[in-house]
């Protein structure tokens, strides 16, 4: 009797890498394959890839929808710690890494599968990501990362491998760009862009209008948020799927959500990126004008520490720790009055929050006021003022004694 083959699942995408992973997994560990592809908003048509992925070695594939629980279950706890990576990137290929390695465990698990596999290179971020994952929810699970392994050391050796095996692979000259796209975010690296001082091809964006070819006029969208989460678009409700959606396409159509950056990448190198986050940007303004009338100064000025921190994580892979858990927790205890609407406007790449309102709003127009009020007695500000810089006259009085000796 001939024993059992062992079973990897592999996160699949239907690229090069993954094309040519599958007969070299088969090869080395002679094993049985079984692919899963990760719908997270990317935009292709995924059906095709089942008959590609078993042509090339698989004995099955499941095609998973992730989009509502990528939106509801990563990008809204980061929407909602107001997470930016470095003041600029929005984490946008970060948090879909845990959400496609999480379902991979699942598979690997209902399969009882051996080990699982991925096509992230040595020098990325997301081998890290998807390998802390596998970690913290399957940790009797075997990595493989044929990038680590293999003696492929370039696409070409890729294409020459698959070409000597019968595989088609789809091999494109007219983008030398590197790019990872799900629902919230499109990225660009590589090619001219290695060089920081090469500005930006206009033709190097595939979702947003260049700002200077935006429309002339003005766009607005009224954001509605229920504790943190967004809800409503001009009054109307959305699933978050669609939402997100509509975003993108307004966003895109004035130019909104692109960022250039030089990015310290956790591997230890510097990466230079071109992001295209139309709706992701539009929310991030939202949330931000929302919380600006509905949390308490030192509650607003801790969490933007949180932030800095939970994006960090976010960018690492931790997304499956005690410490991102626990920050969520904290995170969630602010929102509890993050709720009204922001109307944003758009124009020409910027995007700036036009007006603000809330039920919980602290915000209070009869004490801020610059005319005439009954609520504020100016004079109280004397005695702060005294007890608040007692510390600065106490210093300076015994410089000053200190001169005398």
């Amino acid at each position: 009797m001939s024993e059992k083959k062992m079973k990897v699942v592999l996160a699949y995408s239907g690229g090069l890498d993954t094309s040519v992973i599958i007969p070299w997994l088969k090869e080395n560990y002679d094993c049985e394959v079984i692919a899963m592809a990760a719908d997270v908003g990317q935009g292709e048509e995924l059906a095709p890839l089942e008959a590609k992925a078993l042509k090339t070695g698989a004995s099955k594939i499941y095609i998973e929808d992730l989009k509502e629980e990528f939106i509801q279950d990563f990008i809204y706890p980061t929407l909602k710690a107001g997470a930016v990576y470095e003041g600029k990137y929005l984490l946008g290929t970060s948090f879909a890494r845990p959400v496609i390695a999480k379902r991979l465990v699942e598979i690997a698990l209902r399969e009882g599968a051996e080990a699982v596999a991925h096509g992230a290179t040595g020098k990325g971020n997301d081998q890290v990501r998807f390998e802390l994952t596998v970690k913290a929810l399957a940790p009797q699970l075997k990595i493989i990362a044929p990038w680590r392994l293999w003696d492929l050391k370039s696409r070409e050796d890729e294409i020459e491998y698959a070409h000597a095996r019968g595989i088609d692979v789809p091999v494109s000259k007219s983008r030398p760009y590197s790019m990872d796209r799900n629902i919230w975010h499109l990225s660009h690296e590589g090619a001219d862009l290695e060089d920081p001082w090469n500005e930006p091809k206009e033709d190097l964006l595939m979702i947003c209008s260049p700002p200077g070819k935006a429309p002339d006029t003005a766009g607005y969208v009224t954001v509605s948020f229920e504790s943190g989460v967004p809800v409503k678009l001009d009054g109307k409700e959305y699933g978050c799927v669609a939402l997100l959606q509509k975003l993108n396409a307004l966003g895109a159509k004035h130019g909104v959500g692109i960022v250039d950056l030089v990015e310290n990448r956790l591997v230890g190198m510097k990466s230079r990126g071109v992001y295209e986050t139309p709706g992701g940007t539009i929310l991030y303004e939202a949330h931000k004008a929302l919380e600006s009338i509905t949390l308490d100064r030192a509650t607003a000025h801790y969490k933007e520490i949180v932030a800095v921190r939970f994006a960090e994580l976010v960018y690492d892979g931790c997304w499956y720790t005690p410490l991102r858990e626990a920050l969520s927790a904290f995170v969630d205890s602010t929102q509890q009055n993050v709720t009204g609407d922001v109307r944003v406007k758009l124009y020409k790449g910027s995007c700036a929050a036009a007006g603000v309102k809330s039920p919980y709003s602290l915000y209070s127009e009869e004490l801020a006021t610059f005319g005439k009020d009954s609520v504020y007695d100016q004079k109280d500000a004397e005695g702060f003022i005294n007890l608040f810089g007692l510390p600065l006259k106490v210093q300076a009085l015994m410089k000053q004694s200190k001169k005398k000796e």
